[in-house]
Order: C-alpha cells, then structure tokens, then sequence
C-alpha cells in the first residue's frame, strides 16, 4: 500500500475537470502538490497554498523543464491528467489539429515519463513507493468513429505505458495507466475542433477521481475501464 501522507506529487492538467478533482484528492490524503495547467486561475481555485506552474505541454521540451522546476522538492510521484480532444472523421480533421492532439496526448507524456526516473531516482532508493499515472481512458481499447485522431494517440500512449511500465520496475518506479469510460467534465465542450456528439450520460468525475487515486494507494499496476463500473 502506498501511503499518500507526507508525498510530494507533481498533476499535471490540474486546471481541467478531472485533473482538479484528483489533485484536490490527493491534497485531501496529506500530499504535498504541485499543480501544472494552462490556467493560472483555475489552479488558484484548486489549492492557493500549493506550488504552481502554467504550460502549454504541447511545446517541446515544456515538459521536462517542468519537471526540473516541480522538482526543487524532491517528488514522490507524477499524476499525467492534462490531454485535449478533438472531433472529426479522418479526412476532415486538418493536420495541424491532428499534430496538436499527438503533441498534447502523446508526445508530452513521454517526453515527461522518459525524463522521470531521473527525478523519482531518490524516492525509489528511500523505498517512498514512487509512481506514475497516465490517463488514456477506454478510447484507447475502443476505437470509435469521428474521434480517430484522439484515439489513435491515447491507444498509442496505452502501449508506450505497457512497455515502459516493465522497464521502470527495474528502477523501482510504478507505471499506471487508468482507462476511465465517458466521464462528465467540460473536456468535451472545449474541443481542438469539430462537435462533439450525442453521448449518453457519462461516469461521475469525481467518483472517477476517487478511483484513480484509490488505485494508486492499493499499488495497482492498471486501471481497466470496467474497474470503473
């Protein structure tokens, strides 16, 4: 069991929906948090006491920067909540969007996770159980029409997490990927492009909140979407 109490965890998306509700969670459980997100007044909201950092994580190179500057405390654990959608069939999504949702979806999760061991290196040799969580949710088992672009990215992150997951056990760090349903935030409503359409009613946010943090606290190593149900 990972215990929260006394962690410094670095959230990244903790401006959004689900990002808030897991950094609130997360403070709520006695961790220390830093909060990243594009704005400045919404992670106000979220915690006026904890550290905070605005970025565009779609800018090479913002991610690791971040994680040096979110480091100058020592950090125990990296919670990736930020992401953008888009909607659109294949040839109606312009490419520059398409390049976008890659760069925010993908890239900036790799980019931070490839430079992680580095600044988790200390809390894995103090055995403070350190980890990282990305969030792909079930589009990445569920490929769906209209939402290709989006998919293609968050089922690429799934198999980055599933490999590289293995490779950061050897160095004492915990790699999860948590593939919630349709969940109700505004993420939908603020899209790259296109509309988004019909959907039934969706997972409650911070239910979904509760159990993602519940899975980093019962050290699991995935979070499949029925795990949400």
């Amino acid at each position: 069991m990972t215990e929260l109490a006394g962690k410094h965890i670095l959230v990244t998306g903790a401006s959004g929906g689900l990002g808030s509700l897991i950094a609130r969670a997360l403070i709520a459980a006695g961790a220390t948090v830093s909060l990243a997100g594009r704005d400045e007044a919404r992670l106000t909201q979220v915690s006026p006491e904890s550290p905070r950092y605005t970025v565009d994580l779609s800018a090479p190179g913002a991610g690791t920067a971040l994680l040096a500057a979110a480091a100058a405390t020592p950090l125990d654990g990296i919670v990736l909540a930020h992401g953008a959608v888009a909607f659109g069939a294949a040839g109606d999504l312009p490419n520059a969007v398409a390049r976008l949702l890659t760069a925010i979806n993908l890239d900036s999760v790799i980019e931070i996770i490839g430079a992680a061991p580095a600044y988790l290196a200390d809390s894995a040799a103090a055995s403070r159980d350190p980890f990282i969580l990305t969030i792909s949710g079930i589009i990445a088992d569920m490929p769906t029409i209209g939402m290709s672009a989006y998919g293609a990215g968050k089922a690429g992150l799934k198999a980055y997490v599933t490999a590289a997951s293995r490779e950061l056990r050897r160095s004492g760090i915990r790699l999860l990927d948590a593939r919630p349903g349709h969940t109700m935030t505004e993420l939908s409503l603020h899209p790259l492009a296109g509309t988004a359409p019909a959907m039934a009613a969706g997972l409650d946010p911070e239910s979904v909140a509760t159990r993602i943090v519940q899975a980093i606290v019962n050290d699991e190593k995935d979070v499949p979407a029925d795990s949400f149900s």
